[in-house]
């Protein structure tokens, strides 16, 4: 067994998320949030092995001459593995997530049905947000996974670099396209779906402002559009969306935004108490009260909306991690640690 397999074998095994190689450095994975630090350090050798395995040798260049770079591949059989690599204190070092081959069902990582049933619209904007390493992508990965096998639809994703790969299913197809591989970015590939047919386009990031302009605009077309931010909650995910714009833009932008905006899911995952990790989260969803809010820059208001919106399907952080310790998933503890207002948590 080859040394990538070999440390990927033994990290999927221990319930790893992520793993952490430095040339001359002990290895390092993250179980369950914590990082843990093994005793088996990498040799120069080694680490040159393991590029060869896991890079070809245009991205081993381009890594060298620019020292960074973000791939995505697969390793049959055992799993695929999205790879940042890098340069710290000149030493080359590896970031690798492992992605699930399975991509999971919804009701598996513990999505809301009132989540899913977004699906059903054929125009808007769904943003599922939150700090990097939430579950964003696998949420989102179970949300095109549903259209999948449930709907009659054309969905194009742009990514960079894809993580999950999807397939045609009896109902619906899928195109996936990878920035610096299949498009030059992400503009360019949004401004060039619009031209292809899609009922659902997916937007890994959405990171600057034409990015964004485009995905508002694809949203009020006829589109249903998916995307990821790095907010916390519904209310600073809006703010961003309108702070993006210029001043003399914004106007239009929260017009755009109070229109187009058909849910947002704002995630992390807690530490529960099996030994794994469980989904806490924020859902707003659009209704016309929000959509007055976010009109009238009264976006501060949004929260109060979300905490009495249960008929709606709509749920505060708080109010899921509140749920969490009822049912005995998370201790009282971890809830504190993740909530937005500690005199929310309930404590026994």
């Amino acid at each position: 067994m080859s040394i990538i397999s070999q440390i990927v074998t033994n990290a999927i095994e221990a319930g790893s998320s992520d793993i952490h190689l430095e040339e001359g450095v002990e290895i390092a994975v993250r179980i369950n949030s914590d990082i843990r630090i093994s005793d088996q350090k990498l040799s120069a050798g080694n680490f040159d092995e393991i590029l060869n395995e896991l890079l070809t040798k245009d991205e081993i260049r381009d890594y060298l001459n620019k020292c960074d770079l973000d791939t995505s591949i697969s390793i049959e059989g055992l799993a695929r593995l999205r790879v940042n690599a890098y340069f710290s204190n000149k030493r080359r070092c590896l970031t690798l997530r492992i992605l699930n081959d399975n991509i999971p069902t919804w009701k598996d990582i513990g999505l809301p049905q009132s989540f899913i049933n977004l699906a059903r619209f054929h125009k808007g904007l769904i943003l599922c947000t939150g700090p990097t390493g939430s579950g964003k992508s696998t949420t989102l990965a179970s949300f095109i996974n549903y259209i999948l096998n449930n709907q009659k639809r054309h969905i194009i994703t742009i990514e960079d670099p894809v993580e999950y790969l999807f397939e045609n299913t009896k109902n619906s197809i899928i195109h996936q396209r990878e920035v610096n591989r299949d498009t030059k970015n992400f503009s360019t590939a949004l401004r060039a779906a619009l031209r292809e047919d899609p009922d659902v386009i997916y937007i890994g990031e959405m990171r600057d402002l034409e990015t964004i302009s485009l995905a508002m605009t694809a949203a009020e077309t006829g589109h249903l559009v998916l995307g990821t931010l790095h907010t916390s909650s519904a209310s600073k995910t809006v703010e961003r969306i309108v702070d993006v714009f210029p001043g003399d833009q914004q106007e239009q932008a929260r017009l755009q935004a109070s229109t187009s905006i058909v849910g947002i899911m704002s995630q992390t995952l807690c530490k529960n108490n099996y030994g794994k990790r469980s989904l806490a989260y924020e859902l707003m969803i659009t209704n016309n009260a929000i959509s007055n809010l976010i009109r009238e820059k009264q976006i501060n208001q949004i929260f109060s909306q979300i905490q009495t919106g249960h008929k709606d399907g709509m749920q505060t952080l708080d109010q899921c991690l509140n749920n969490l310790v009822k049912e005995n998933i998370i201790s009282t503890e971890e809830a504190l640690d993740k909530a937005f207002n500690k005199k929310s948590i309930i404590t026994q």
